[in-house]
């Protein structure tokens, strides 16, 4: 598990996965900064729960849209912990069609705020104390299949074209920055399909869906499941302390949606008779 000394900054971290996982690290010695904007109610358990468990945890109000918030939340680590060690780079919008409809110019413009430019703009920030933190450094861009598969097919219903292109440039970001970070730093993506709280289970859109519009979805998965929570705090702490030899890739977690459910024929009997020479 992760040093007590480590220090991990996890965006997103109010509710879902983000939350999960920031509890996770927490939990085995992490000292956690969790960024904070909206979700109110959220906002206010988490910061009540990391309070409850050891550690000297750090919670900031910042609308990470904003370079200017931006730059004072990395000030305010900068001066209260000094170095960094894990960002989780977790943030994102994701408006579902089922939900949200058509996007109008404001809503792709939020969409690309806050799942394109928001990761760029902390990763940038937070490169230097990152750096600091000697070797060992580790970032997850956490990201979606969306981004390969678009709005098409089963997933059209909750991958909108916004959220598909905005989670393609997720990868180039991953390249250019495992790049920039080496060798003290690894950068690798996390891509996820459909997982419990993220487009799954547990969200406004899949509750909207019918019966047989949830089953095409589990039935083009090769596992035919949705992910859970669990499943991905337990990739995250696998690119934390496993993968140390990996940066620059993506570990797509996504019981195989991406691949469909294309069986696999027999293979014929031959219709000629050849014979070995």
């Amino acid at each position: 598990m992760v040093s007590t000394v480590r220090n991990a900054l996890v965006l997103g971290a109010t509710r879902g996965i983000g939350r999960a996982i920031a509890l996770a690290l927490a939990e085995s010695g992490a000292r956690i900064i969790a960024p904070y904007f909206d979700w109110p109610e959220d906002s206010h358990s988490l910061i009540d729960h990391l309070a409850t468990l050891p550690g000297d945890h750090l919670a900031v109000k910042a609308d990470l849209r904003d370079p200017v918030q931006v730059r004072d939340l990395i000030a305010e680590i900068d001066q209260t912990c000094g170095e960094l060690h894990i960002l989780i780079n977790n943030i994102e919008r994701g408006g579902m069609p089922i939900v949200h409809g058509p996007y109008t110019p404001e809503q792709w413009d939020l969409e690309m705020d806050t799942t394109v430019k928001a990761k760029w703009l902390v990763f940038n920030e937070s490169l230097p104390l990152l750096q600091r933190g000697g070797d060992g450094g580790v970032v997850i861009n956490i990201s979606s299949i969306a981004g390969e598969v678009g709005r098409a097919g089963p997933a059209g219903l909750l991958f909108n074209d916004a959220y598909a292109a905005a989670n393609l440039a997720i990868a180039s970001f991953t390249r250019t920055w495992a790049r920039l970070a080496a060798p003290t730093i690894r950068v690798n993506e996390l891509r996820l399909g459909f997982v419990e709280t993220r487009h799954a289970e547990g969200t406004r859109g899949w509750a909207l869906l019918t019966e047989p519009e949830q089953q095409a979805i589990h039935e083009r998965t090769l596992l035919e499941r949705s992910g859970t929570v669990d499943e991905v705090v337990r990739a995250v702490f696998f690119l934390i302390n496993d993968a140390t030899f990996m940066t620059g890739s993506t570990l797509c977690l996504d019981g195989g949606y991406t691949l469909g459910h294309d069986r696999v024929p027999a293979m014929p009997p031959s219709q000629e008779n050849i014979g070995v020479r």
